[in-house]
């Protein structure tokens, strides 16, 4: 009877630790969506530096931190400071991820291009760790964010980690036509080895043929990829097909 008592105690506390979180996030989101309203009036009336201060604020009040500190940090700084007890926070952090999104768009409205981009670039980042530690993907519609965000940064290198969560991330969401144009970039930079590309390749032929097709990727393109990347290592395929079989 104790031992029940005390698990069901455990229990308790465990489940109001996460009611606790997800009532914390559902008022998050709440004073973020009325803050990008408020920024969105703001920088309809040109009051850019306005908008740059009520980002500050909520920064302040929601996350105890200021833009001008996470624009001085690496992203891999900021993923940090949303850890504890090496757990990270994942959907804290892609909020406040949310808000520099807003905040680099601002920027970019200022015609402040180079600190927009590296903004962006963190954005980025935040956004891929987030979700590939487990983030609520619907809290900020997060994948949609990814793809915008990558489109904003599709014209400038992107630094090797950001480009291999992204990797990771189309990946793992079915996402192959898009994972496999970020392979080859890995690859033409020399970010990547044959036989970790050839897994790829393998994982993907044990999908699903449907599957494959609504990844933009059926197939029969799979087979291709797989022979053209062989014509482009032939070195490294006669070797690394001895030591993958």
């Amino acid at each position: 009877m104790k031992i029940r008592n005390m698990l069901h105690l455990e229990w308790m506390q465990v489940g109001g630790v996460r009611m606790f979180r997800r009532d914390y996030l559902v008022r998050l989101i709440e004073d973020m969506t009325q803050m990008i309203a408020k920024v969105f009036s703001l920088k309809q009336e040109r009051k850019h530096t306005e908008a740059l201060w009520e980002l500050d604020d909520l920064f302040k009040r929601q996350f105890r931190l200021n833009s001008e500190l996470l624009r001085s940090l690496s992203a891999a700084d900021i993923e940090q400071l949303f850890r504890s007890h090496g757990y990270l926070e994942a959907d804290k952090l892609q909020s406040a991820a949310r808000l520099m999104e807003e905040e680099a768009s601002l920027l970019l409205e200022l015609e402040r291009e180079e600190e927009a981009v590296m903004l962006y670039t963190k954005v980025f980042q935040l956004y891929l760790k987030s979700a590939l530690q487990g983030a609520d993907l619907k809290l900020i519609g997060l994948t949609e964010r990814i793809g915008m965000v990558r489109e904003r940064l599709r014209s400038y290198a992107l630094p090797e980690p950001a480009m291999r969560d992204y990797y990771a991330f189309t990946e793992q969401q079915g996402m192959y036509a898009e994972a496999e144009n970020t392979l080859y970039q890995l690859l033409d930079n020399g970010k990547m080895e044959y036989g970790e590309a050839v897994k790829f390749y393998q994982r993907l032929q044990l999908k699903l043929p449907e599957d494959l097709a609504k990844g933009g990727l059926p197939l029969e393109e799979v087979h291709e990829g797989m022979d053209e990347l062989k014509r482009r290592f032939p070195h490294e395929a006669v070797n690394g097909d001895k030591s993958l079989t």
